[in-house]
């Protein structure tokens, strides 16, 4: 399932075809991009430690190693975010006959969760920062997920990981259209982001940020009512848009029973979806779709954002097999969820023996299969999965234990597991 969704994902001749139209000053020679692109997927899912030995594996590479690195390093943010859309969106259409009959999370309305995410600092390989002691960070990204299809739908990536996410939200509003409910953290509260929304004709759900819309209350708060994490209270507000006109909003307030892992009791929510359809506790409801996503870095900003676009491709394959496992099994109506944990590793463990035991010209006949017709092969073939081996085990919530002031010796002092184990009260 995993090779034949990939093989749609990544098809050698689309990805070559978008090289063409947005690769800018890069140029292909030798070694064409969907090379590179199959390379850097063997290494998101797992199944080869780095780029280097995928590229050792690889019998066929027509150039040195240091050309692929200088490809990667010259691969333009442009072109990953091209890949992105791209392949979320023929994946997209064989997800579609698998869901055709799953509800939306959101009635009416096509769910979009904006997140910004910082690339992890990276190794210093690269000798300009060798002088550095801070962390060298590769660059961030702001990343769009579908949770109807769980899917990543959009991600824009950017080189200098110290540009504000805020002026980066206005190319990912181009993609945004009337009909569409978008959720994002406080870190994307602005008066700009709320109005382009609104001009384009889409709703949103955004925390309000502390110090800025900053907006003018219109009535007093009210209660609302009562969901599972606290009391919700609501009130009527208005921020001016660029023309000095009232925007008229909703501020959704939720008293939690329970703390954020910052420390925060009370979240404030900024709206402009419909009192008549939406009422306050269902606007606090589905806020909680949230997501975020992490990734390994690598060294160059280019080569980074290269691998975690790859990644989220991978991410998104997964997401397709996913699907088909639980349509295949109805499982709906067992209310199961499974992991993609359970299936990287499945597909880690198992891959590299499939490869080798099956002959290449074994896939050709897929080349050609229309998006309905792969659906078919994929529920097929997900019949013979065992859903109970790829199921969520969530534990339960740890419990938070305060910790007292020690000194820098007793905190650095080492001790052995066994002797704490023998010496104390094992349970």
């Amino acid at each position: 399932m995993a090779r034949l969704a990939m093989q749609r994902a990544l098809e050698p001749d689309w990805i070559d075809e978008l090289f063409e139209q947005e690769r800018g000053l890069q140029y292909t020679r030798q070694l064409l991009f969907s090379t590179t692109v199959e390379l850097m997927s063997v290494v998101a899912v797992g199944m080869r430690p780095s780029l280097h030995a995928a590229a050792k594996a690889c019998k066929d590479l027509p150039v040195s190693l240091q050309a692929l690195y200088d490809k990667i390093n010259g691969t333009s943010p442009g072109l990953v975010r091209a890949l992105v859309q791209g392949s979320a969106t023929r994946l997209g259409e064989v997800l579609a006959p698998m869901l055709g009959g799953k509800a939306p999370m959101v009635p009416g309305y096509q769910l979009r969760i904006v997140d910004g995410n910082h690339l992890p600092a990276s190794e210093k390989r690269l000798k300009p920062l060798r002088g550095f002691r801070g962390a060298a960070l590769p660059g961030q990204s702001l990343v769009v997920y579908d949770p109807d299809t769980d899917l990543v739908v959009d991600m824009l990536p950017c080189e200098d990981g110290h540009a504000n996410e805020r002026t980066m939200m206005q190319a990912i509003q181009q993609q945004a259209q009337p009909g569409q409910l978008w959720i994002a953290d406080r870190n994307f509260s602005t008066r700009a982001i709320f109005c382009r929304w609104q001009e384009r004709g889409s709703c949103f759900i955004v925390r309000e940020h502390g110090r800025t819309p900053s907006p003018q209350e219109l009535e007093p708060m009210q209660l609302r009512g009562r969901i599972d994490t606290g009391i919700v209270h609501e009130q009527a507000v208005s921020i001016e848009d660029e023309q000095g006109k009232p925007l008229r909003l909703r501020r959704v307030e939720l008293h939690l029973e329970h703390p954020t892992e910052d420390g925060d009791t009370v979240i404030r929510l900024l709206t402009n979806l419909p009192a008549w359809k939406f009422t306050a506790r269902s606007v606090a409801r589905v806020y909680r779709f949230r997501w975020n996503s992490e990734v390994q870095s690598l060294g160059h900003p280019r080569a980074a954002l290269f691998a975690f676009g790859v990644a989220v491709m991978a991410y998104n394959v997964l997401a397709v097999l996913q699907s088909a496992v639980w349509v295949a099994h109805e499982l709906q109506e067992d209310d199961i969820e499974l992991s993609s944990y359970c299936f990287a590793d499945e597909i880690r463990t198992h891959y590299a023996g499939m490869v080798m035991a099956v002959i290449p010209t074994a896939w050709a006949p897929y080349d050609n299969t229309t998006a309905d017709q792969l659906a078919e092969v994929l529920l097929q073939i997900a019949l013979h999965a065992n859903p109970k081996s790829l199921r969520k085990h969530t534990r339960g919530p740890k419990p938070s234990a305060k910790k007292g002031y020690v000194s820098a010796a007793v905190a650095r002092r080492h001790v052995a597991t066994a002797r704490v184990l023998k010496n104390g009260l094992v349970k």
